[in-house]
């Protein structure tokens, strides 16, 4: 299993540990554990996740009204209200903890950048799975928007592939129509990325949720839905020299490769079969040559 806490660096994934152990006295002592007023203490408003399903709250309350907080949130500073803590970790808890209308919370309070805390917040809520497909898209964007991190810096935060960041940030081109079903979990992430690329989406994505189509039939529906409506054209018989160099190209890259050409003008079309072979051929093309000194 991939650590997701590796890109944190010793500090910040030590901070995540502290609050999870922090469950005996001893330990609270050691680690400076305190109990703060709820009042004071106010959510992250760049905090990935923005949904909260309200019977697992309940759960959560109920265990508190009977056992109460066992686990300390993690708070810091708040950076604009003197006196005042931001939720850096456990704003489930402390939605449960007002709900039992209780009047302090324990909490770890330490000095974090703004980006160390949201950097906590996301490895939080992935490790947890808590977060839908579209928050996790939209926390990688803020982080790329506002603090000029690339999907390679994000990959090594989350403990993830680059190409996962970029699919997933992909998906936020999607209509609003087909967000909201993403949302709303009558789609997955696999079934908005075969409807990426198709003119007719949101109509597509409609007949998927009507039918019940699995991620397999949704993709076989895109490419019937992108092949033209007239019958293709016959092409000439490849020459063998074109034949030779497609069969040449295909071993050095091992993808398939196909070459079409009309008088000297045609394309070279290259098909992957997973996105560690994209990431591959985009290693391979993005080498810079090295120059003769």
């Amino acid at each position: 299993m991939v650590d997701m806490r590796r890109g944190l660096g010793r500090g910040l994934s030590a901070l995540l540990e502290d609050a999870k152990s922090a469950t005996t006295d001893d330990r609270r002592a050691e680690l400076g554990v305190a109990d703060l007023p709820l009042a004071l203490i106010h959510p992250n408003p760049e905090q990935p996740r923005k949904r909260f399903n309200q019977k697992d709250l309940d759960d959560l309350a109920e265990s508190i009204r009977q056992r109460g907080v066992i686990q300390p949130i993690l708070v810091r500073p708040h950076p604009s209200t003197p006196g005042a803590y931001e939720i850096v970790a456990g704003e489930r808890r402390w939605r449960a903890a007002h709900m039992v209308e209780l009047d302090k919370i324990p909490a770890i309070s330490r000095e974090l950048t703004t980006l160390e805390v949201m950097e906590i917040a996301l490895i939080e809520n992935i490790q947890r799975a808590d977060l839908s497909v579209l928050e996790e898209a939209r926390a990688y964007q803020s982080m790329m928007g506002a603090f000029g991190r690339n999907a390679e810096d994000i990959a090594k935060v989350v403990g993830k592939s680059r190409s996962h960041v970029t699919n997933v940030i992909r998906l936020l081109r999607l209509p609003s129509e087909i967000r909201d079903h993403l949302e709303e979990g009558r789609l997955t992430a696999g079934h908005a990325r075969a409807l990426l690329e198709c003119d007719d989406a949101v109509s597509l994505a409609d007949k998927v949720v009507r039918r019940g189509l699995n991620v397999r039939q949704t993709e076989a529906l895109a490419r019937q839905a992108a092949e033209p409506s007239r019958a293709k054209p016959e092409r000439k018989p490849k020459d063998a020299d074109t034949r030779a160099l497609e069969t040449d190209l295909s071993e050095v890259l091992g993808m398939d490769v196909e070459i079409r050409d009309s008088q000297g003008v045609g394309s070279l079309t290259v098909r992957y079969r997973s996105l560690e072979q994209l990431d591959e051929l985009c290693r391979r093309m993005l080498v810079r040559p090295s120059r003769s000194h």
